[in-house]
Order: C-alpha cells, then structure tokens, then sequence
C-alpha cells in the first residue's frame, strides 16, 4: 500500500543535502506535506536523527540479520563517499529491479547497474558485498556480515515451515526469533 502513494519508492536524485533541503522545504511551504517525515522513499535522510533512514520489504526477524543489514549499509555508503561520482540508477530500472525482488526474492532476475544484462540476485548480492569489502574491513563488520545468505530470504524459511507444519507454527517461529539474543 505504502508504494501508491505519491512520495513513496525512489526518492528524485538530488546533488546534495541542500537539494533535499530545498524539495522538502517547498513541499512544506507550498501544503503538500507537514515535515520531512511525510516522505516515504525506499530511502531518505532522518536530521532529527542525523541518519539516512532505509525502508526493507522483508524485515529479518533474525537480529544476527538485522545487524548484517546494518553492516552492509553502512558499508555500501562509505564506499559511496569516498569513491568516485555515480551517476543514479535509471528510475525505470529500480522500478523494475523492485518489484522483481518483491515478488521473487533471492530468484529474481535483476537489472545489473550497468543497465545492460539481468543477473540473478544472490549473484548481484554477491558483486555488491565484493564492493563494499573494503570498506566492511575498514568499520570492522567482516563478522556482521558473514550472517548473510544471498540465496534465501525471511520468506523462504516461512514458506517451508508452513508447507512442514503450520501457520501457527510459522507465528511461533517468527515470534521465537524476534525475541531469542544471539
């Protein structure tokens, strides 16, 4: 539901800060929105929080994936800072690319970033963890991010427990490892 609404999905582009600034302050000023937070992108800036916040489809009820998530973008934005430039991904292929992942999970096919061949997810996962390596050394978040399986999702692990048993026990489950500490 949340993707039907006008300010929900890919973010525009913006050059920096400032640019983001000055989108949400005229959308303010001009009554289409009441603060920053009535911006639902896949991603956006949190200031009160000084955080770039990140929305994921598929929340791990596992906190050892949760962290690996963490890790991983963190990784991927100090690898962003300190290299060169990137252009944007074309809209239309992040539009594409998303909703593959939400209907398929780690089958789908995906649109490489150069904009020229479908690859399978985990193989992209698996490209994107070797960019973010250095930069995984470098926070120290090697262990982190050795939780992560390219090729299953939360949703798998539920499919197959109600397939086994039921749909109880599919709630059973996830209630269990929502609370259970590594």
């Amino acid at each position: 539901m949340l993707a039907q609404l006008p300010r929900a999905s890919a973010p525009p582009a913006f050059g920096s800060y400032a640019e983001w600034e000055a989108f949400v302050e005229r959308f303010e000023r001009i009554g289409l929105a009441d603060s920053y937070t009535r911006f639902w992108w896949d991603i956006r800036p949190h200031p009160r929080f000084g955080t770039l916040e990140v929305r994921a489809p598929d929340q791990p009820t596992a906190p050892a994936l949760t962290g690996a998530f963490a890790a991983v973008l963190q990784a991927l934005c100090a690898t962003v800072l300190d290299g060169p430039p990137r252009e944007p991904a074309q809209r239309g292929d992040y539009a594409q690319n998303r909703w593959a992942a939400l209907r398929f999970g780690p089958r789908a096919e995906l649109i490489h970033p150069d904009g020229e061949r479908l690859l399978p997810a985990p193989e992209l996962a698996y490209e994107l963890l070797a960019l973010i390596q250095p930069a995984v050394q470098q926070l120290g978040t090697v262990e982190l991010i050795r939780a992560l399986n390219p090729t299953r999702c939360e949703g798998d692990r539920q499919l197959e427990i109600a397939r086994a048993e039921s749909l109880e026990a599919v709630c059973a489950d996830v209630a269990e490892r929502t609370v259970r500490s590594p």
